[in-house]
């Protein structure tokens, strides 16, 4: 006799036990062993977002500490930098002093050498003046003078006039 679906009441219990045993077996030997693979594969993933947290965490604090030592950098550079220029500064606010200082040194070694020169100069036009006076008196006269004595009395008139025109001014 079949049965509805071409299933008779024997061979359906025996289906049934079949799909039982089969069932137990797949449970004891396939879904236990599959269940614990599958059970280690989810705490294997859940230890690597924690570990992958921990890092992100880990990650945001160095990026953190990083961005504060390279602002601390940027400050203690552009320090440095200003120190740098403000030491410029004065190196040639010094070396532009120095260098007055040179040129005010050169100005009056130059201003000494020519009132050397010149007081150099206006002894030897004395001299020569007395010398040209002398010569001059000697032929006014037509004899010869002692020419020390002579020079003497022109040189004190010279000085006691130079006295005089330095008195007037």
């Amino acid at each position: 006799m079949e049965g509805f679906l071409g299933l008779t009441l024997p061979s359906f219990i025996g289906q049934l036990i079949n799909f039982l045993i089969l069932l137990g077996l797949l449970t004891f030997f396939g879904y236990k062993p599959i269940r614990r693979m599958l059970d280690e594969r989810a705490n294997r993933i859940k230890k690597s977002m924690e570990q992958a947290e921990a890092t992100k965490q880990e990650y945001d604090r160095a990026r953190v500490e990083v961005e504060k030592r390279i602002s601390k950098a940027r400050d203690e550079g552009q320090s440095i930098v200003g120190q740098s220029e403000q030491a410029g500064e004065r190196i040639k606010e010094e070396a532009r002093q120095g260098a007055r200082k040179e040129a005010q040194a050169i100005v009056d070694r130059t201003r000494e050498e020519l009132e050397r020169d010149r007081d150099k100069i206006v002894d030897e036009l004395r001299k020569e003046f007395v010398d040209m006076a002398i010569l001059a008196a000697e032929k006014v006269i037509s004899e010869t003078l002692d020419k020390e004595k002579h020079r003497q009395i022109i040189e004190k008139t010279l000085e006691e006039s130079a006295a005089l025109r330095r008195n007037e001014s």
